[in-house]
């Protein structure tokens, strides 16, 4: 760890404990330094402005609330994922959206997949603005707890045990998880790709 990252920790570590004495300022100044990422993930997981907007909203409240519960075991940040993401969940649960079992059951068909299944390499989709419309579309597909995985782990990076920790999984169950996510998204990029290739090749 470099000098300015472990100046930035100490940093927040002292803002945590004056929150959670009761400094308002301190409280205001971690939901300032947190807002655009939680918005950005909420937004990533639920696909809209204005849900995106309610679920940072629910989940800030939650840590004002519940701050003082904040152990220090784990970064702030992925506490602040898990809440972000049980408020997610919530709120799919409420619309009634399909639930993970489904998806489940669906995937029990595919075969192993690896890596070298895919036809396009994750450069060349962040690379190419269509494949990443594509990607998108399919990611809207994944059920929550599916999508929440993926994005925790290969979006914004986390690594297993951090996302098994976020998500309050175990590390085998994220594995599972993150695996039928990228072969779903995987077989819905080639399929969409095939098709599109069989249309231009018919004009």
């Amino acid at each position: 760890m470099n000098k300015l990252s472990s100046h930035i920790e100490e940093n927040e570590k002292n803002l945590i404990e004056l929150a959670q004495s009761g400094d308002r300022k301190a409280l205001a100044e971690l939901v300032k330094r947190y807002e655009k990422t939680i918005y950005n993930f909420a937004f990533k997981i639920c696909r809209d402005r204005d849900k995106a907007e309610h679920v940072m909203q629910e989940t800030f409240l939650s840590m004002v609330k519940s701050i003082s519960q904040f152990s220090g075991k784990s970064k702030l940040s992925t506490w602040l994922y898990t809440v972000t993401s049980n408020h997610c969940l919530m709120l799919a649960r409420s619309e009634k959206k399909r639930i993970a079992s489904e998806f489940d059951e669906e995937m029990s068909f595919s075969n192993s997949l690896s890596a070298s299944d895919w036809k396009y390499t994750p450069s060349d989709v962040l690379e190419n603005d269509e494949l990443k419309t594509i990607l998108n579309h399919a990611i809207k597909k994944l059920p929550e707890e599916y999508r929440i995985v993926f994005m925790l782990r290969d979006v914004e990076g986390l690594s297993t045990k951090e996302t098994a920790d976020a998500m309050k999984l175990s590390v085998p169950a994220v594995k599972s998880r993150l695996h039928r996510a990228r072969a779903f998204l995987r077989d819905e990029l080639n399929k969409i790709i095939a098709e599109d290739g069989n249309k231009k090749n018919n004009v």
